[in-house]
Parts: structure tokens; C-alpha cells; sequence
């Protein structure tokens, strides 16, 4: 008799499945995930414009590394509005308008005739990729069932890593073809205008591909939008699953009001909600354990250390590869081990590949140049540092999205998104504007000794604080 209930559960699990239109749940998320792409390339086009950049606005070096890294401010105040405007007018139109923003965007960074007219367009970019960075995996979170729910959000960074390749390589094939940045290319326009320019076509199709796509049922709930919400669901679950899913979720915003910023605030305790200050750790964590130190200044790195220009830059295609097999493991493994677990794992192989990084640059003997040189040694840092970017690609790259896309309840995801992408963004523009200050002052060894400290803190902040989320539907989701 005992097993009696056990059959019958599984027995109803798969006539759900059967019944979920699982080919329409994958293309929807794809689409939603163009924004990842977007994400990537928009923040991988510039490090192929630099000299044309310093050529055209006749800028000195401050000036430069301003204009490199003004999306980063567009995207932190885009992180942080998204989640809220998503909350009044919807997750689909949020897409949409970031969408509207990367066309805007590229079109303008590439026919700018000063600085400050780029960095207006470059802001505008960021504002587009701070919103799709938070809307996308919550996008996916709110239409993907449970089961493979994480596998899905997960994709979002191999879009992310795809981008950022597209970027190199559509950069690359524009220098070359045209002998550099800085010549005339097509129609008399030099080739890095043209870099920005290409990022109108996939811009272009995510703005069309949206309108395919149906509006978060979750958020038509919300907004009392009966009708359509039960019609969504009943496309994405069947219509009997559909049907109760929508009671689910009716059930779980009934106690609730309209959802505001003040929500993150206890009721009772007049504090922050515990949930929020979760999601604050990891958006902090994912940057403070230097991840885009490697992206940003990979070149800058090893050449530092000895490597020449060319091998500097086929080591960043290489991790570049890497990053991909990491997350594939990741899609493969994150509905069936958790999110928990790796995260942990990442946290524990950052945190030793980056000992292992600072004791190859500590050992290293200087040249007559003042370079380090690393000698044998250079081969541990080479393995290390792409065991490095092996590991958070495998965790806290996409898990962490994964995470702030689900773990918020009903009411609170918009805003727990918006000031965790907020805390994300603003960690990650902290991180790259201090890394040139820190090499300059305490070297290598004191840089990555911050961010293998960082790495290590987060053991403790996931063993203590971070809950698992696996399998769990989005209304059970406590705050």
C-alpha cells in the first residue's frame, strides 16, 4: 500500500510532461536569450576599437579608459530600473526595449563624431545590457517548468560567451580585411565604426524575434490579466496543467499587493529581507572573485608575465573555449546536482587555482625590462588561470543568474533583481576601474591575492546562507 502514492505521483508527473509543449518553452528561452548574446558581444565590440576610439576623439588615456568603461555605469542604473519597470509593464516589453536600446546603440556608437557623443550611446548600450542581463533569466524562470528550469537560465551565459567571441571574431575579420582598426573600410567609414555596426543584425533579430513570443504569465497574473495568463500557460503547460498553474500562482499573490521597492523591507522586523541580502552575495561575489580582471586584461596579463602579444591573445581564445565546456557540463548536471553544490565547487577550485596563480607570480624572478618573468613556473599559472575561468564558468558565471531569476518570491522578484543587478553591476565597474590602480601599486601577486581572498569568503557565504532551489516551483519560493 505504501507505494501506492509514490506510482500515482509518478504517474501524474509524466502525463504533465507529456502534456507540456516542451519545444515551444525551449524556442521562447532561446529568443529571450539573444539578449545573453547581445550582452556578450556589446561588451566584447569595444576592446577591438580602442585605437580607432583614441585616434578619432584625439583622447589621452584617461579619456579612453572612460569611454571603455561608461557602459559599465549604463548597465548597473539598467539593472537596477529593469526589474522594477518589468514589475509595471511587463518582462516581454522590457526585452523589447532593451532590444530598441542595442540598435540605438550601435548604430550611434559607430557614427559618433566626439567622445561625448559616444559615451551617451555607449550608456544607452548599457542600460540595454544591464536590462537583459536581469530580464532574461527572469524571463526564462517564469516560463520554464521546474524540472529543467535551471538548464535553461544556464544557457543565458553560453550566449553570453558567445557574444563575446562573435565580437572577436567579427573584429578580427574587419582589421584584417581592412589592414586595421583605424583604416577606411566600407563606404568610406573607418573598420572600427563597421565593429559597432555589425551588432545590428542580431540586434535586429531579437527586437523582431520578441514579438513571437508570449509576455511572462506570472507577470499578466499579477496584473489581473486572467485571460491571456491562463492562455500562456495552458500554450506552455497544456491545458489541464495550465489551468491549475494559473490557480497556483493566483493563490500565492492573494495575500499580496501591487509589487514596490518597500517589499524588500520585513513587515514585521522593519529589516531587509535575509532573501535579499542573499541575492546581494552573490551579485557581489560573482565580480569580487575577479572574473573580468581575466576577460578586460587577459592580453594585459600575460603579457605582463612574459608571454608575447600573439600568444597572449591565443591564450584568451583558449579560455574563451574553455568557458564553453564548462557551462555544457553545467546544463548537463545543474536539474539533477543543484545549484547549491556548484556552487560551492566553483567557490573551492577558484579559490585554490587563484593560490596557485599568486604563488607562480610571487616566485617569478624580474627581467632587465622590470617584467615578470616566470620561467617554469609558467606553466602552473597558464593550467591555473584557465582552471580558474573553468570553474566559474561551471558555477557562479550562470548559476548565480539562475539563482536571482528564480529565488525571489512572486512579489519581490522585480525588485530583488533590480538591486541585486544594481550590487552586480556596480562590483563589476568597481573591479575593472581598480585593477590597473592595484597592478600598478601592489602587482600581481597583491591583486589576485585579493580576488583568491574574495574566493575563499564565498566558501563560507554558500555553505551558510545560500539554500537550494532545485526543482522547486517559483511559488514556493519564500522570502
Amino acid at each position: 500500500m505504501g507505494s501506492v502514492p509514490l506510482d500515482l505521483e509518478q504517474e501524474q508527473q509524466e502525463q504533465q510532461e507529456q502534456q507540456e509543449n516542451t519545444l515551444f518553452v525551449i524556442l521562447v528561452s532561446c529568443v529571450a536569450t539573444i539578449g545573453g548574446f547581445l550582452f556578450g558581444f556589446d561588451s566584447g565590440v569595444i576592446n577591438g576599437t580602442v585605437d580607432g576610439l583614441r585616434t578619432a576623439f584625439e583622447s589621452d588615456s584617461m579619456g579612453t579608459g572612460f569611454n571603455v568603461a561608461s557602459m559599465l555605469l549604463g548597465c548597473a542604473v539598467g539593472a537596477f530600473f529593469a526589474g522594477r519597470l518589468a514589475d509595471k509593464y511587463g518582462r516581454r516589453a522590457l526585452l523589447i526595449s532593451a532590444a530598441v536600446l542595442f540598435i540605438v546603440s550601435a548604430w550611434g556608437s559607430g557614427v559618433a563624431g566626439s567622445s561625448i557623443e559616444f559615451i551617451v550611446y555607449r550608456i544607452l548600450g548599457g542600460l540595454a545590457v544591464g536590462a537583459a542581463s536581469v530580464m532574461t533569466p527572469a524571463y526564462i524562470a517564469e516560463v520554464a517548468p521546474a524540472r529543467y528550469r535551471g538548464a535553461l537560465a544556464t544557457v543565458q551565459q553560453v550566449a553570453i560567451i558567445s557574444g563575446l567571441f562573435a565580437a572577436f571574431v567579427s573584429n578580427y575579420f574587419l582589421a584584417q580585411t581592412a589592414g586595421s582598426s583605424t583604416d577606411t573600410f566600407w563606404l568610406g567609414y573607418e573598420a572600427w565604426r563597421w565593429m559597432f555596426w555589425i551588432e545590428l543584425i542580431p540586434a535586429s533579430i531579437f527586437f523582431v524575434a520578441l514579438f513571437f513570443i508570449p509576455e511572462s504569465p506570472r507577470f499578466l497574473v499579477t496584473r489581473g490579466r486572467k485571460e491571456q495568463a491562463t492562455a500562456v500557460l495552458q500554450k506552455l503547460y497544456g491545458k489541464a496543467v495550465g489551468s491549475q498553474k494559473y490557480t497556483e500562482i493566483k493563490q500565492s499573490l492573494e495575500s499580496d499587493s501591487q509589487p514596490k521597492l518597500s517589499d524588500l523591507i520585513d513587515k514585521h522586523s522593519g529589516k531587509v529581507r535575509k532573501i535579499v541580502w542573499i541575492g546581494v552575495g552573490l551579485a557581489s561575489f560573482q565580480q569580487l572573485v575577479g572574473i573580468n580582471v581575466v576577460f578586460y586584461y587577459g592580453a594585459v596579463l600575460w603579457q605582463a608575465v612574459g608571454f608575447s602579444e600573439s600568444d597572449a591573445l591565443l591564450i584568451n581564445i583558449i579560455s574563451g573555449a574553455v568557458s564553453v565546456a564548462a557551462c555544457v557540463i553545467t546544463i548537463s548536471l545543474i536539474d539533477k546536482v543543484g545549484r547549491k553544490p556548484f556552487l560551492m565547487l566553483g567557490s573551492i577550485g577558484m579559490a585554490v587555482t587563484l593560490a596557485l596563480m599568486v604563488f607562480a607570480f610571487a616566485s617569478a624572478s624580474v627581467d632587465a625590462s622590470g617584467n615578470l618573468d616566470l620561467g617554469d613556473l609558467g606553466t602552473l599559472a597558464l593550467i591555473a588561470a584557465n582552471g580558474y575561468v573553468f570553474f566559474f564558468n561551471m558555477s557562479w558565471g550562470p548559476v548565480m543568474w539562475v539563482m536571482l531569476g528564480e529565488m525571489f518570491p512572486n512579489q519581490i522578484r522585480g525588485s530583488g533583481l533590480a538591486v541585486a543587478g544594481l550590487v552586480q553591476w556596480g562590483s563589476n565597474f568597481a573591479i575593472t576601474m581598480t585593477f590597473p590602480i592595484m597592478l600598478a601599486s601592489v602587482g600581481l601577486v597583491g591583486a589576485y591575492g585579493f580576488y583568491c581572498i574574495f574566493a575563499v569568503i564565498s566558501i563560507g557565504f554558500v555553505a551558510k546562507y545560500v539554500y537550494e532551489t532545485k526543482g522547486r516551483e517559483l511559488e514556493q519560493m519564500q522570502g
